[in-house]
């Protein structure tokens, strides 16, 4: 039997978190590779691995740790792409507060799970307690939203929006809920109407997902992109309704100035007309009609554009006298000698 070859020492990464969970951080980096060897069973030769100890300051986190201390081993393992590392905090970390909790700590607890991508965990606590109509269950449903978005967990996702707009769909219209993170840290936020809309689509339910579309009420583009949206979802809607969706969904583009989308929506509006001859033809005509439209106001902007520089250049040169062309007398542009 060859010699067995040694775990490799990875660097310490130290936990921007609380002052206890450094040194156990700064531990967990140097066992990664052992745990590693520990977890993944017998060796290809056949031969059993010999069983790692592990680290004491990692024993004293997996025992004594608080969600603090978690929070921060699970934001050094994400960032080192340690996969044993992580199913191991995820393990402790659904049985670190056993139910019944307090609303805060299940919370908390759900919110290290997603920080180390266990969102099917993070369901999993979040399911200890229903908390009662209010504040706090809003924030329940959207945290379960959050978990479930994240595991792409369309049906549990669908049904938390569907419980957040309590009977009203509108109002979901004005719940911006987050999904992503820009690299300075700020929340890439969505309309959780278009979201809901999203996991019905995802999960085959496309009337639904139109249905859904065409509660929002505000006007302007956002809702243009919604009707042009849902009429493209519906299966089998009348030529007459899709006509009065789609001229909505262009007077509203129109008048919020959303000429790319304008242009989308007649687009859309043409590859509908092929059905029959007369509503290709009013399509294309439409289309054309409204392109010159969208030309026209392209080139008044155009224009407009041309003339804020023709009069810059000139304010530059009657600010340098001595250039060609410039105001000075002759005598100051060209000195003789």
């Amino acid at each position: 039997m060859g010699p067995r070859a040694q775990p490799q020492q990875m660097p310490a990464s130290p936990a921007p978190f609380s002052p206890r969970a450094r040194p156990l951080l700064t531990a967990l980096a140097s066992v990664s590779a052992s745990m590693a060897l520990a977890l993944v069973g017998p060796a290809p030769s056949g031969a059993a691995v010999k069983p790692v100890e592990l680290d004491p300051a990692l024993k004293t986190l997996l025992a004594s740790g608080n969600l603090r201390d978690f929070d921060g081993a699970c934001a050094t393992a994400v960032e080192q792409g340690d996969g044993p590392l992580l199913r191991l905090l995820q393990e402790r970390l659904l049985g670190l507060h056993p139910a019944p909790q307090p609303l805060a700590v299940v919370f908390a607890n759900a919110e290290v799970l997603l920080r180390c991508e266990a969102p099917d965990g993070a369901l999993q606590v979040l399911a200890r307690i229903s908390p009662a109509a209010g504040a706090e269950r809003i924030q329940w449903l959207v945290m379960q939203w959050r978990a479930a978005q994240a595991g792409l967990n369309h049906q549990v996702a669908a049904n938390a929006l569907r419980r957040l707009a309590a009977g009203n769909l509108a109002q979901l219209e004005a719940l911006e809920l987050p999904v992503s993170r820009r690299q300075d840290g700020t929340a890439v936020t969505r309309s959780a109407l278009d979201l809901l809309a999203g996991h019905l689509e995802s999960l085959g339910q496309r009337q639904r997902a139109a249905e859904v579309l065409l509660s929002g009420t505000q006007p302007g583009a956002v809702n243009a992109a919604r009707l042009a949206q849902a009429v493209a979802l519906f299966d089998g809607l009348p030529a007459v309704e899709q006509d009065r969706l789609m001229e909505l969904a262009l007077e509203q583009a129109a008048t919020a100035g959303a000429w790319g989308l304008v242009g989308q929506i007649l687009d859309q509006q043409l590859a509908l007309g092929q059905g029959t001859p007369e509503r290709a033809q009013r399509a294309a005509e439409r289309r054309l009609r409204l392109s010159r439209g969208i030309d026209d106001a392209y080139a008044e902007w155009l224009l407009g554009r041309t003339a804020l520089s023709r009069q810059a250049e000139l304010e530059r040169q009657l600010r340098s006298p001595r250039s060609p062309g410039g105001h000075a007398p002759q005598s100051f542009s060209d000195p003789q000698p």
